[in-house]
């Protein structure tokens, strides 16, 4: 399942990574992990420059067999809170990265 994060969080510019402040909202609304697919993962030019990705993603996977219905519905109630309250969601910037793959280990901060 994806959710598009540019269009849940049109308030927050590409470079301010909407995908990762919405995964981030899941997380500490619900409990709810995800991956960000968007410009953090994707931005990241061989010359060193960052290009917005062409979407801003979160990836929430669903192993089958594994979970039950009660899940499901207690996921679609943490995605419409964390609706509810998009217009509060902040923008984020990268304060550490790692040179290759930053994805995994970039450290991010709100943005005020």
């Amino acid at each position: 399942m994806y959710i598009d994060a540019r269009e849940m969080l049109p308030h927050i510019p590409q470079t301010q990574y909407p995908a990762w402040s919405l995964n981030n909202a899941l997380y500490v609304l619900g409990g709810v992990r995800g991956a960000e697919i968007g410009t953090v993962m994707f931005g990241m030019q061989p010359d060193g420059t960052e290009r917005p990705a062409p979407m801003e993603l979160v990836r929430l996977a669903f192993p089958r067999r594994m979970y039950t219905q009660s899940h499901v519905d207690y996921l679609a109630e943490v995605i419409l809170e964390v609706h509810s309250q998009r217009a509060q969601l902040p923008g984020y910037r990268i304060v550490w990265q790692a040179p290759v793959l930053r994805h995994f280990t970039a450290r991010l901060q709100p943005i005020e």
